[in-house]
């Protein structure tokens, strides 16, 4: 094997995440009552567990969280270590009155290199990180009908072409859904913290952050290839409904189960 391209390889690899966990998870209450939305258990593992192990076995190595609802459950859950993975964590004060926009912004100065962004109410199988953890990517899956919120359009190099509120309409070209995780390169941050800092300075800090990203990609300022998460283990986890058909895409694995059914009897 050629050891340039290995060392390319190596060195193009995004080893920082970064998790925006600071909302209240309302539409999951009562189980968000008195804990965030990512230490809902999916089958007895919960969303932020199942992350830090895919992080881990991705070799990731730094790991920071905006946090807001019930933050301190996360810290003593998570702690500042976890086997090689660094964890720092930002306090977003405006948590119930701001959007992910407001969240995504409290990185600006933490954060100086590569990232992968992550939203706090994602399953999915580690190995579908492994295209993600090169610069300017985004996860995405083609549109069904129960799927909802942002979508994109891609062409025939599986560039972003355009970004889309609303999905319910019969749409006249194939549209994606975006499944939530970016990953940036350090020029690409740079320029998304600045059109971040002037939506906030004009005090939009309810807007979601796509906002940003689309018309920062309808102006060729940005540019993503696509990573296809299409009829692959993944589940965005709004509603309880959302958490039963989780989990049954992530099931408890067969040896654990057989011992629970053993000390049952």
């Amino acid at each position: 094997m050629n050891t340039n391209l290995e060392n390319d390889y190596d060195e193009n690899r995004i080893t920082t995440a970064l998790l925006l966990a600071a909302g209240t998870g309302s539409r999951l209450f009562p189980l968000t009552k008195n804990a965030p939305k990512c230490l809902t258990l999916v089958n007895e593992k919960s969303i932020l567990e199942r992350l830090v192990k895919n992080l881990k076995k991705q070799g990731f190595k730094r790991l920071v969280i905006v946090t807001g609802h019930k933050k301190e459950c996360i810290m003593d859950f998570l702690g500042s270590k976890s086997k090689g993975l660094t964890i720092e964590y930002i306090y977003s004060p405006l948590y119930q009155t701001t959007n992910n926009i407001y969240s995504l912004w409290m990185a600006r100065n933490i954060i100086k290199e590569p990232f992968v962004l992550f939203e706090s109410d994602l399953v999915l199988k580690t190995s579908l990180l492994n295209k993600m953890v090169f610069p300017d990517r985004m996860a995405v899956a083609k549109m069904q009908p129960w799927l909802n919120g942002t979508t994109v359009s891609i062409n025939k190099m599986n560039q972003v072409t355009q970004f889309q509120r609303g999905t319910t309409e019969t749409y006249a070209n194939i549209r994606f859904k975006t499944v939530n995780i970016y990953s940036f390169s350090l020029p690409s941050w740079q320029a998304i913290v600045k059109k971040l800092h002037q939506y906030i300075s004009e005090g939009r800090v309810n807007c979601y952050y796509e906002t940003v990203l689309s018309e920062m990609v309808d102006a060729k300022i940005l540019t993503f290839e696509t990573v296809s998460f299409d009829h692959k283990p993944w589940y965005e986890i709004d509603t309880i409904y959302d958490l039963s058909e989780a989990e049954k895409l992530f099931p408890i694995k067969l040896k654990k189960q057989i011992k629970l059914e053993v000390a049952k009897v």
